[in-house]
């Protein structure tokens, strides 16, 4: 709080963050310490609102224990079998696909050998000697020949490639599928056929309610049986697919690493580890028993932000950093932030050269070395950069071999990070790190290193972002230093697989190009910085996305804590309250009026409200509805005035007594009171200010207190179901409608009933409390003691929500459309020819004028 209260703070983004979520957390206004949102300067500003931006910040808590951990354990065996039945397919087919080729491949057999190709790349589109193969003269334009057929016409005919799979994995939308094949393997030599099998939930409710010999009770319980079948069996698929994904879709020492029996992610952007931050929806428990680590607890969301929202709500909001240029566009879009280009202080006189390309990870990594070797003959340093702790460990063991000294930096030795960077630019020192090393690293050069030509910059593969590469290249040449900056890139890295390859690989063939050769030329860096800017666009679109999805919560999420900070500061909350009463005594007489039914009517406010209403049931069926509304409303408020009057009588003795003989020791005392439910909602009131105000301050505070517990339960329970919505909501893309239009309809109805719900617990509660006293002559009230709200069992973390970025992705590809080419129907017409309009004139003197 002391930080906050200071002209200029400090602080990590993260923090600032969660200490705005706990202030909406906490039960006391002396207890917040943000104050209002003015102005923020956010330092590597690219990382933070791009880079970070899809991962939200969350508290989440503990839920009572169920079995889904030990699940994940008890599902493995089952994975690791199909995993096994799949690696057999794919080596199957990919022999097939060898065998054709060599035969040579003409006519009907064309088609034979892209199918054998498709259904290995479907199977695993990870597997090496697959990904070797496909890197040979004609072979992946071929399976992409395949592919583009059976994808006509919105995939109709690929179920034929699908159908031997056991399931099929879409490296691209970073998704798998569990086929039928699969769960009949699954379900084979399983003590129940069904185990993995879901039931048809609505054939069978159709069954029950047409078996005339069971009786009503006996159908209902039928079909809770039912629903919980396909409850269970619905998570333990989800399960499998997760285990699935973790197995099949995650490297370790690449996506994430394992340190001290935990699984740790780490960030493809900065390749450093990532504390506290967890993959959402059931991955990271996969990760953790594909591992074979313990089983992480599932835990409850209690409040949530991202970062793009969290900064939004800056008055002004600025930064800075060395690459937003190539983010200029996103910049504006979402946070309407102009990015202003500063000119460096010195020229830069690094030397960046074009891209070299291999054919094969192999020769690449080979001509890597050797690049190492000749540079540090020279005495210059350099620095390595890789996209994963795994290649970096691959480049150390090929160093090593060559006797060549060198230093790692990579997640898994982070902690010799300072020492590291020290010693980076000392004159023939070899350096491999991950992207670590990428931002805000100053390597500093002596003056015999900066006249044997400076550092030097090699990097072992294109990462997806440009910026990435730029940070990179941004350690060597700073100052006006000379140094230089070389990648080295082959056709079996991602990016290329996925994006670029083919064309490539065709000029290499045409170029008669053998094992060993490499290409160079600036048409083939600027057709990699094409794939990296197609990347880009997708994440873009994948970011814009969830931001909409986002900004739905967001406005509840601001409307939720606005009425938390009223009933918080006690400001109008009176008021607030007479609103809600109001409201529902009108929904109880509009409810039984229409109906005409006074006994229920009279059963509900007693119910609802703990009242009996003093009205006549001819009054209650002739008078108009507002009549009722406004006899009814005075006689509650008088009910519910005099009960607190009560209440405050009871208790302002003992409360007096307590000041008058212990006034220096106690400053709260606890009322317990009980809308007579089992659960009691302890009430903490400050006995200076009840004694002060002679009992007055004791229904506020219990109002305060009932109003915010009730707001913080509802919304937990909200923030629960919107996340399901979320995830329902994506089915709608396959009924050609938007899955963001379904999910804002389904959450403003969501909102509604939370407003409804807490509305009604509240007034319930209020209306129907009461003291809950302890019973005995000697028995008193307890001291409350002022503490801070407790938060010890609630946790920080990042969330990395991998499957909703995937749907979001679908969401953008299904949604936008392919812009289409403007083509000429009409001849041009020459400069020197006469011009269309007719005014006789040439056409570069009349509307061809510049």
């Amino acid at each position: 709080k002391a930080a906050y209260n200071c002209d200029i703070t400090y602080g990590t983004n993260n923090e600032f963050g969660f200490d705005y979520l706990r202030d909406n957390m906490v039960r006391s206004p002396e207890e917040m310490v943000q104050g209002k949102h003015h102005f923020a300067i956010v330092d590597e500003v690219d990382s933070v609102l791009v880079d970070d931006a899809r991962t939200p910040l969350i508290i989440s808590g503990p839920v009572p224990k169920g079995s889904e951990e030990q699940e994940y354990m008890d599902l493995k065996s089952h994975v690791e079998k199909l995993l096994s039945a799949q690696r057999k397919l794919a080596t199957q087919y990919l022999a097939e696909a060898k065998n054709l080729f060599k035969e040579g491949v003409v006519g009907h057999q064309e088609g034979e050998a892209g199918m054998a190709l498709l259904r290995a790349h479907r199977a695993l589109p990870k597997y090496r000697p697959l990904i070797k193969f496909l890197s040979e003269e004609g072979v992946k334009v071929m399976m992409q020949k395949a592919e583009s057929f059976y994808m006509q016409e919105n995939s109709k005919n690929m179920h034929l490639v699908d159908a031997p799979l056991y399931f099929v994995i879409d490296e691209k939308n970073r998704s798998v599928e569990l086929a039928e094949r699969g769960t009949e393997y699954l379900s084979k030599g399983n003590a129940d056929a069904n185990f993995f099998i879901m039931p048809d939930i609505a054939t069978e409710m159709m069954q029950i309610d047409s078996n005339a010999e069971i009786s009503d009770k006996e159908k209902a319980d039928a079909k809770i049986e039912v629903a919980q079948d396909f409850a269970i069996k619905s998570r333990r698929l989800h399960s499998i697919n997760q285990l699935l994904k973790a197995y099949t879709m995650f490297e370790r020492d690449t996506e994430y690493i394992v340190m001290n029996g935990e699984v740790k992610i780490v960030d493809e952007s900065t390749g450093r580890m990532m504390e506290g931050r967890r993959y959402s929806d059931g991955l990271h428990q996969a990760l953790e028993a594909k591992e074979n680590v313990k089983v992480g607890d599932i835990t409850q969301t209690y409040a949530t932000v991202t970062l793009q929202n969290y900064f939004r709500m800056y008055h002004k909001l600025s930064g800075m950093t060395g690459t937003a240029e190539t983010e200029a566009g996103e910049f504006w879009e979402i946070y309407k932030l102009d990015v202003v280009v500063i000119p460096t202080n010195r020229p830069i006189a690094r030397d960046d050269k074009e891209d070299l390309v291999f054919k094969t990870e192999k020769e690449k990594f080979n001509a890597v070395i050797d690049e190492i070797v000749r540079i540090t003959e020279a005495g210059r340093p350099s620095l390595v950069g890789t996209t994963s702790v795994d290649i970096s460990e691959k480049l150390s063991r090929m160093l090593n071999m060559k006797g060549i000294s060198h230093n790692v930096l990579n997640a898994k030795q982070h902690q010799r990070e300072a020492e590291v960077v020290a010693e980076a630019g000392r004159p023939g020192k070899v350096t491999l790190a991950t992207n670590m090393a990428g931002r805000g690293t100053d390597i500093k050069l002596s003056d015999e290193v900066k006249k044997a030509g400076g550092l030097a910059i090699i990097g072992t593969e294109r990462h997806d972002s440009r910026r990435v590469d730029r940070q990179l290249r941004g350690r060597a040449g700073r100052q006006g230093d000379a140094g230089s900056s070389q990648f080295f890139v082959s056709l079996e890295d991602n990016l290329m697989r996925l994006f670029q390859s083919e064309r490539i690989a065709g000029l290499m063939d045409r170029m008669g190009h053998s094992e060993g050769d490499v290409i160079q030329h600036s048409m083939v860096s600027r057709s990699i910085e094409r794939a990296q800017k197609k990347v880009e666009e997708n994440n873009f679109g994948i970011r814009k996305r969830l931001l909409e999805y986002d900004d739905v919560m967001n406005i509840q999420r601001e409307a939720i804590y606005k009425k938390r900070k009223m009933a918080l500061s006690g400001e109008r909350l009176s008021v607030e309250l007479h609103h809600m009463f109001e409201g529902m005594i009108t929904n109880i007489v509009l409810e039984h009026k229409d109906a005409g039914d006074f006994n229920t009517f009279r059963q509900d406010c007693l119910g609802r409200l703990g009242i009996d209403p003093q009205i006549e049931a001819a009054f209650f069926n002739e008078a108009d509805p507002t009549e009722v509304n406004e006899l009814f409303f005075e006689q509650f408020l008088e009910f519910y005035d005099r009960k607190f009057q009560q209440m405050s009588d009871i208790l302002l003795p003992e409360i007096t007594r307590v000041y008058e003989n212990e006034g220096d020791r106690y400053k709260r005392i606890l009322i317990p009171f009980s809308d007579g439910r089992p659960n009691q909602m302890p009430i903490a009131a400050e006995i200076e200010d009840a004694v002060k105000s002679k009992g007055k301050t004791i229904p506020s505070d219990i109002e305060k207190v009932v109003t915010l517990a009730v707001i913080d339960e509802k919304w937990k329970t909200h923030l629960r179901a919107m996340d399901e919505l979320k995830e329902a909501s994506q089915a709608a893309s396959f009924e050609q409608k938007d899955p963001l239009v379904i999910y804002k309809m389904e959450a403003f109805n969501l909102f509604e009933q939370l407003i409804h719900d807490i509305n009604e617990e509240v007034t319930g509660f209020l209306a129907k409390g009461k003291l809950d006293l302890p019973q005995g002559p000697n028995q008193q009230l307890r001291e409350a003691r002022r503490q801070r709200t407790d938060m010890s069992n609630t946790k920080t973390s990042r969330t990395s929500d991998e499957e909703m970025a995937r749907r979001a992705a679908e969401g953008v590809s299904r949604s936008s459309s392919k812009p289409e080419t403007v083509r000429r129907h009409d001849k041009k017409v020459g400069r020197n020819e006469p011009c269309p309009c007719g005014s006789g004139k040439k056409y570069k003197h009349c509307h061809g004028r510049k």
